[in-house]
């Protein structure tokens, strides 16, 4: 504070007195600037290309298993096998069956051609002959019908044999050995290595400013990525209100399916103003910010309180506007020790950044 004059026989105090006692204070210079970026960071998970609950389609016995959590296997390897016993024995019966009417229709096949022949010399009537023909038809019908039944035996023999279809890890194993599987039941649980994306919901307004192919910075856990836009989404989510972003990540990128992702992003936004710490910022009367100006006049240098309206605000600055000036010094801190109109010593100049 100022020295002040006493009554009396004290006599006052000379300028370099008054100057040693002023509150000193650190300042920067106003820079204004065109424009500011705003950053947004938006959350989302990180989920493989195929998660699925690999399933028989046939309910079973488990008679095999030769995958269980944690592995990593190939597209094609056998993971699962069902009991296939009665398959087996149904198999062999039809095959039997098949055996015999071979045997049957070549009887038959032999029976019409001496019918056909004894017809030409009137030993056979019209009608034993049509019933020599229906026979062997009805024989090779009955052929036709075991093959099928053949085919879909052999099908149901081949989905006895759980394979992976692509190339993946075990998350899960459901079921044991000896236990009976439900149909369409998932005994494993296969997440797709290689292939890895992230999903982000944004707001209306940004989906808008995207497009396929944009680059934009995506943090996985302590992991940074360019991760590539491949679709967005043609509805809004009901709840969250957001779009949903598909966004794939580099084929080697290190990350676990169900992992979070922050997706950076930056817009520039038109609007003169000036960066200054969020120190230089003090609570104004009805919800304002105020700041402090150094300003100069011939007995010194006084604080004096400027309005300002906030546009953005990061964790250490925040770009404001108001009844500013470019070239101005404003208070960088301890603005709890000052009021306006307060004489203050400027020192130590903060560099803008």
């Amino acid at each position: 504070m100022m020295s002040l004059a006493g009554c009396g026989e004290q006599t006052a105090a000379t300028p370099a007195q008054a100057a040693i006692t002023l509150p000193s204070v650190n300042t920067l210079e106003l820079k204004q600037v065109p424009a500011y970026e705003h950053a947004q960071t938006f959350t989302g998970t990180v989920r493989a290309g195929n998660t699925t609950g690999l399933a028989f389609e046939l309910a079973g016995k488990l008679d095999a298993l030769t995958a269980d959590t944690g592995d990593r296997v190939r597209k094609g390897q056998v993971l699962a096998q069902l009991d296939t016993s009665l398959l087996q024995a149904e198999l062999k019966e039809i095959t039997a069956a098949l055996a015999q009417n071979e045997s049957d229709l070549a009887l038959a096949q032999r029976t019409l051609d001496r019918s056909e022949e004894l017809s030409k010399e009137s030993y056979v009537s019209a009608q034993q002959l049509d019933e020599v023909k229906g026979q062997q038809q009805s024989l090779q019908a009955a052929r036709q019908r075991l093959l099928a039944s053949k085919s879909a035996t052999e099908l149901r023999l081949q989905k006895s044999t759980l394979i992976a279809p692509f190339s993946a890890a075990l998350s899960k194993r459901q079921y044991n050995l000896g236990e009976v599987v439900p149909q369409g039941s998932p005994v494993f649980t296969l997440v797709e290595e290689g292939n890895p994306k992230a999903y982000i919901g944004v707001p209306v307004d940004v989906a808008r400013e995207l497009n396929n192919g944009k680059t934009l910075p995506l943090t996985v856990g302590e992991q940074i990525f360019n991760a590539t836009i491949e679709g967005i989404s043609a509805e809004v989510n009901p709840v969250t209100r957001t779009v949903e972003l598909r966004m794939s990540l580099p084929l080697d990128a290190r990350v676990f399916n169900g992992e979070l992702a922050y997706l950076d992003y930056r817009k520039t936004i038109a609007a003169p103003g000036f960066w200054v710490p969020v120190s230089a910022l003090t609570d104004g009367v009805r919800g304002r910010w105020n700041i402090y100006v150094v300003d100069s006049r011939q007995d010194g240098k006084f604080v004096e309180r400027r309005d300002v309206e906030i546009l953005y605000t990061d964790k250490q600055r925040a770009y404001l506007q108001g009844a500013l000036s470019d070239g101005e010094r404003v208070v960088a801190n301890g603005l709890h020790k000052l009021v306006s109109g307060q004489q203050v010593n400027p020192v130590n100049p903060v560099a803008a950044r």
